[in-house]
């Protein structure tokens, strides 16, 4: 069954959110890996905008279904616009351009930070899924990827189950990272979290 040009669009937003939290990413962290996922999530979005464009034509009865179209179409150009800048930063990775050491202050000082940590032994996060662990309510962290072993999970969801040895890309805010470390290594458990944590300055 075909795609609705709602649909297309949530798929397009999502995916280039994703695209710019990656491509920070793996500039941060120098991981080709990373880069080369944003260069193929790019073509994935350039196909859904194409789809988009088809999907409007065939949709576009009247003079007023055309103008009301139009705006979708704008908001599909601006989603491409978004993955085609996430690229132009993959690509830097890609060239073996080392980032120079104010943007690692940058990202550092910025608001939402973005971190990398792996999954000890021992730690409550080994067997469970995102969904059962809540670590966005939790500890403000979202995981927005997995590297295991030699693979990784890109976008994972709330069916993705962690495992020991996994490293987790998330962003967040300073105060979550601080407890995602401890969850990671095993220094505290779920329950031993508190609300009031979260919401310190």
């Amino acid at each position: 069954m075909p795609k609705s040009i709602k649909d297309i669009l949530i798929e397009m937003k999502n995916m280039s959110e994703l695209m710019v939290d990656l491509a920070y990413s793996a500039l941060l962290f120098n991981s080709k890996d990373a880069a080369e996922e944003v260069i193929k999530l790019e073509n994935k979005v350039n196909r859904l905008n194409y789809q988009i464009k088809k999907e409007s034509l065939l949709a576009a009865r009247t003079v007023e279904d055309a103008e009301k179209l139009t705006a979708l179409l704008e908001v599909g150009e601006a989603a491409e616009t978004i993955a085609d800048s996430a690229k132009d930063i993959a690509d830097l990775v890609l060239k073996d351009m080392r980032p120079h050491p104010v943007f690692k202050m940058v990202m550092e000082e910025s608001d939402e930070v973005i971190m990398r940590i792996k999954i000890s032994e021992g730690s409550e996060l080994i067997d469970k899924t995102l969904g059962e662990l809540l670590l966005a309510t939790r500890t403000g962290m979202t995981v927005i990827a997995i590297r295991r072993n030699e693979s990784w999970i890109y976008g994972p969801d709330r069916n993705t189950m962690l495992s020991a040895g996994d490293t987790l890309i998330a962003k967040g805010n300073e105060t979550g990272r601080a407890l995602l470390i401890k969850l990671a290594n095993g220094e505290t458990k779920i329950e031993d979290l508190e609300y009031e944590e979260l919401t310190e300055d």
